[in-house]
Formats: C-alpha cells, sequence, structure tokens
C-alpha cells in the first residue's frame, strides 16, 4: 500500500497511567490529544503477541484442537496457537506451540500475515503460520494446559465457520487463507 499522509487523523498520547498488570496482559489509560486538539482518553489492553499454525497433513486433513475457554464458558475448535514469550523469534513460537499442544512437527513452514483481533482495545497481533511436512511425536502440554488434538478436512473446517460451530477470529482468518491458498487464488513462500 502506498504511504499516506494521515496527520489529520492521528492522535499523540499526552500520558499513560497504568489500571491493571496481570501475568501476561495488562492495562493502560492513555489521555491523548485528538487532531483538532481536544483531549481524551483510550482505555486498551497491552498484549505481547501470538502465533497460530495451520497444520496440514499430506491427506489433506487439517489439525485442529477443541479448548474450553473460560471468558466464554465453553468449548471452543481453534486452530493451534500460543502467546509469544519475552523476546522469542515468530516461527521458533509457532513450532514450540504447534509440537507441545499437538504433538506434531512441521519440515516446511510459510507465513501468511499479521493479524490484529480487537484494534479497538487491544494492542495483541497474531502471526499466522502454515505448517506442512508433519510427523507426529509426544506432546507437551504446559501445566494446567487441558485440549483434545482433532482432525478435520478443509470442508468440514468451512462448514463449520459457516453454521457458527467456529467463532474463534484467527481460526476464521486462518480459514479465508487456507480456501484461498488451495484455490490458488493466493500462494504461500514455503521454507525448510
Amino acid at each position: 500500500m502506498a504511504e499516506r499522509d494521515d496527520k489529520h487523523l492521528r492522535e499523540r498520547t499526552v500520558s499513560t497511567e497504568p489500571l491493571f498488570e496481570g501475568s501476561f496482559i495488562r492495562a493502560v489509560r492513555d489521555h491523548v490529544e485528538l487532531p483538532d486538539g481536544s483531549r481524551t482518553t483510550r482505555e486498551y489492553i497491552v498484549h505481547s503477541g501470538a502465533v497460530m499454525v495451520v497444520p496440514l497433513l499430506d491427506d489433506g486433513r487439517l489439525v485442529l484442537e477443541r479448548q474450553y475457554r473460560h471468558p466464554l464458558g465453553r468449548v471452543l475448535i481453534e486452530f493451534p496457537a500460543g502467546k509469544l514469550d519475552p523476546g522469542e523469534d515468530r516461527l521458533e513460537c509457532a513450532r514450540r506451540e504447534l509440537q507441545e499442544e499437538t504433538g506434531y512437527s512441521a519440515r516446511e513452514w510459510a507465513h501468511a500475515c499479521e493479524l490484529h483481533p480487537v484494534i479497538s482495545y487491544s494492542t495483541e497481533f497474531i502471526d499466522i503460520w502454515f505448517a506442512r511436512g508433519l510427523t507426529l511425536g509426544e506432546r507437551r502440554l504446559d501445566e494446567g494446559e487441558f485440549l483434545d488434538v482433532i482432525l478435520a478436512t478443509p470442508q468440514e473446517l468451512q462448514e463449520w465457520c459457516r453454521t457458527g460451530e467456529v467463532t474463534d477470529a484467527k481460526t476464521l482468518i486462518g480459514m479465508l487463507w487456507l480456501q484461498n491458498v488451495l484455490s490458488g487464488s493466493w500462494t504461500l513462500d514455503w521454507r525448510s
């Protein structure tokens, strides 16, 4: 995209105050000056970022997870994912999370995109990776982590997205990428 002059849209942070400090997120309130010179506040969550993996088996099926998500109070279907450790390389995090959660390791990897799931109140980003040439090994779930690994065809996942069985934003974006890659509309740059 061509560079644009966005000065008329930009806000200037005047000061920041902490609101909450948790084990992996924190909340802040920024006092900002708007483009017209007036002032207001912006409250948001500061998040270190995460990765998600779209794992492709040689037979065309996908590796997915079923995991209970406490804020929603239900089990959701999603692609393997996890948060970045401080200073961790994004591809290394994707490799680690895929192996820990599913037991699979991959021969080839391709970066799809960076996703910002909640731009209105969080700094969170999710790096989306594709993995293929999978080999199954042993899972090493984190303490307190419970999830089922399931396999599905792209058509099954697409139907779950259509019917609302899959509501996770990152998995929906993963399905968008998968659909376009499989149709040949979008390409990936695979590397070992």
